[in-house]
């Protein structure tokens, strides 16, 4: 019986991938560098920032200059993200339905904590999660379960359960690594995209508390 929650964060909680990509744009073009809407959604979305900046930057990108890269690059996704923080539709009112209901709730995002709080305290949704989890919080990155697996033991719940709502390719990945149950959300990519999940959705809706109340 599933009685944790767990939300991936960019394209789950919010479609912040379009900011991601703007940001990215400014980033890389200052390096001489263009990429493609198509690469992104192929190297960007859903990938921890050292995936991006090595791949991108064609050399290992870690350390001091990860965190020099990283802090740039996301400056200036929360300077324009900040005007725009809106959740996918339906989010608000099926979280508050959770919560009615008492499901543990948890956050874990491959994103870094000051984004996590920008999308969090402006949604003013901080309170619902007993567990939140950002890139700084973890050695592994997804499509590592590790993120995931600390999540349940945060909020004291078993891995089978858990169900986790995912957009990407290495999020999905991550959860089913770690035994648990995953509902797609298609903010950024199509059913061919992800590996195989037990629903797949494009908005929140009441139908998904019966179909949640349905798995064991």
């Amino acid at each position: 019986m599933i009685d944790t929650i767990i939300f991936d964060m960019d394209g789950v909680i919010c479609h912040t991938n379009p900011y991601h990509s703007i940001a990215f744009q400014a980033f890389f073009k200052k390096r001489g560098l263009n990429p493609s809407e198509q690469e992104y959604a192929a190297h960007m979305y859903g990938k921890s920032n050292s995936y991006i900046f090595s791949h991108f930057l064609k050399r290992t990108i870690a350390g001091e200059e990860l965190q020099s890269f990283e802090d740039e690059k996301e400056g200036l996704f929360r300077e324009i993200y900040a005007e725009h923080v809106d959740p996918i539709a339906g989010f608000q009112d099926f979280l508050n339905e959770l919560v009615d209901r008492k499901y543990k709730l948890g956050v874990a995002t491959s994103a870094p904590i000051a984004n996590m709080d920008l999308i969090l305290d402006t949604l003013g949704i901080r309170s619902f999660f007993g567990s939140t989890l950002a890139s700084e919080d973890v050695t592994a990155h997804k499509p590592d379960p590790q993120v995931y697996q600390m999540s349940a033991e945060n909020l004291q719940s078993n891995h089978s359960e858990c169900l986790v709502f995912e957009d990407s390719h290495a999020g999905v990945s991550a959860a089913i690594n770690a035994e648990m149950k995953v509902i797609g959300v298609l903010s950024s990519h199509s059913v061919s995209d992800l590996p195989p999940c037990c629903k797949y959705i494009n908005s929140y809706d009441s139908s998904l508390i019966d179909f949640i109340s349905g798995l064991s």
